[in-house]
């Protein structure tokens, strides 16, 4: 289950390939791709940057990805975490999640990607015309990461697929 905080970019496609690597027992692959907007907000944005404490960010990371493991039929996930100056249209992060299931698979790669907007150690500091600003946590993040504390382990792991 591999995590990796990095500033260079990521290759979606040779990274999903190489997270199936042929094992038959994957039945289904989700993935998320979030990438840097132009605008926040309302207010048009030049770029980000994105800031981390090494050792810190990746345990927090493991984390999130091992409480996805014990909640669903997981066979591996990678997460890809940038960091640095990026510019609108560049990648962020990318969140891959392989079960037998699509249910699982699906239900997985939202549950980490929720839990990365609220649980992970990153501060986001925005370019703008008028100068920079730090991103401040939204409400609706914290509600979509809610969701999940009131869904036991194991009613998660026994839903319909």
């Amino acid at each position: 289950m591999p995590v990796r905080v990095q500033a260079e970019d990521f290759d979606a496609g040779a990274e999903i390939l190489a997270l199936r690597r042929g094992n038959p027992k994957i039945g289904a692959l989700a993935s998320f791709i979030g990438l840097v907007r132009d605008v926040n907000n309302g207010e048009p944005v030049t770029g980000m940057t994105l800031e981390h404490y090494p050792g810190m960010t990746e345990k927090a990371l493991e984390n999130i990805v091992s409480e996805a493991q014990s909640r669903w039929d997981v066979l591996d996930a990678l997460v890809i975490h940038r960091v640095g100056l990026l510019l609108p249209t560049d990648q962020i992060v990318l969140v891959v999640v392989s079960s037998a299931h699509r249910g699982d698979a699906f239900a997985a790669c939202e549950f980490i990607m929720d839990y990365l907007k609220t649980r992970a150690p990153f501060w986001k500091k925005e370019q703008t015309a008028q100068g920079t600003r730090w991103v401040e946590a939204r409400e609706t993040d914290d509600r979509s990461a809610e969701r999940w504390e009131k869904m036991s382990p194991a009613s998660a792991a026994h839903r319909p697929r």
